[in-house]
């Protein structure tokens, strides 16, 4: 076989690999269905791994180089859209953790409508690789309303604020892309995949070490992500300053 048809089939193998989360998506919502929530926070934690590594493999056999005919930036988006936000949201709707009534059809529509906006976005991703408003996590926003046994109430506050925080002018990081501290984002969030996965496997009673352990990594996550936010502004306003200082008077 030619190089350029074997680079053109590892392009289109990478394809079929992100493309496998749209299958792990209907498994999700079969199990979800099933009320087997255990089964589908696994299936959510597959889907993050692919998630986490399609990326990797795009840019190491460039994809877009050797099949530049095919959008895979837009089959990851309708991929993720299923995984982080269609599947998690039906698992709280049907594992009865939103209201019933007119208000939990409002909370769930509420990320539903969010996301649309969020994946649609030109400027979704900055230039120095940060998610530019809420990044539509909500595997993670249900993975922590099912381990803490939240009620309607409690989910519903969190699901609207998240809903909000989309449209909310903050960078939040990207632990395989953003450049600052990226080993510690890249190990951050593998031991953060363990503890979910330790967490998983000892539902219904997980170790409240390893639930604070993934916590504690959150805070840090969301703590690095006001932060980075806080200096790209304060750099933007001081080349703003500075080309403003070189006008003619």
């Amino acid at each position: 076989m030619p190089p350029a048809s074997g680079s053109r089939l590892a392009a289109a193998l990478v394809h079929v690999y992100t493309a496998i989360g749209a299958v792990l998506a209907f498994l999700m919502v079969v199990a979800i269905e099933a009320r087997a929530i255990t089964v589908a926070l696994w299936l959510f934690l597959v889907a993050m791994l692919v998630d986490g590594t399609d990326g990797l493999l795009a840019r190491r056999f460039r994809v877009k180089e050797h099949w530049p005919g095919f959008d895979g930036a837009l089959l990851d988006n309708i991929v993720d859209y299923l995984t982080y936000c269609f599947a998690p949201v039906t698992l709280l709707w049907i594992g009865g953790y939103l209201p019933t009534g007119p208000l939990g059809w409002v909370v769930a529509c509420a990320p539903l409508l969010a996301s649309c906006f969020q994946f649609c976005r030109a400027d979704a991703k900055t230039d120095d690789h940060l998610f530019w408003g809420f990044p539509s996590y909500w595997n993670v926003v249900a993975f922590y309303v099912v381990v803490l046994g939240l009620g309607p109430v409690a989910t519903s506050a969190l699901v609207l604020l998240c809903s909000a925080l989309v449209f909310v002018p903050i960078g939040y990081v990207y632990p395989s892309r953003t450049q600052t501290w990226w080993v510690a984002n890249m190990v951050g969030a593998g031991l953060w995949l363990l503890a979910y996965a330790v967490i998983v496997a000892s539902l219904p009673t997980p170790p409240a070490w390893v639930v604070a352990a993934s916590l504690a990594y959150i805070a840090f996550y969301i703590g690095e992500s006001l932060w980075l936010t806080a200096r790209r502004r304060r750099a933007s306003s001081g080349a703003a300053l500075a080309e403003t200082a070189q006008l003619p008077v």
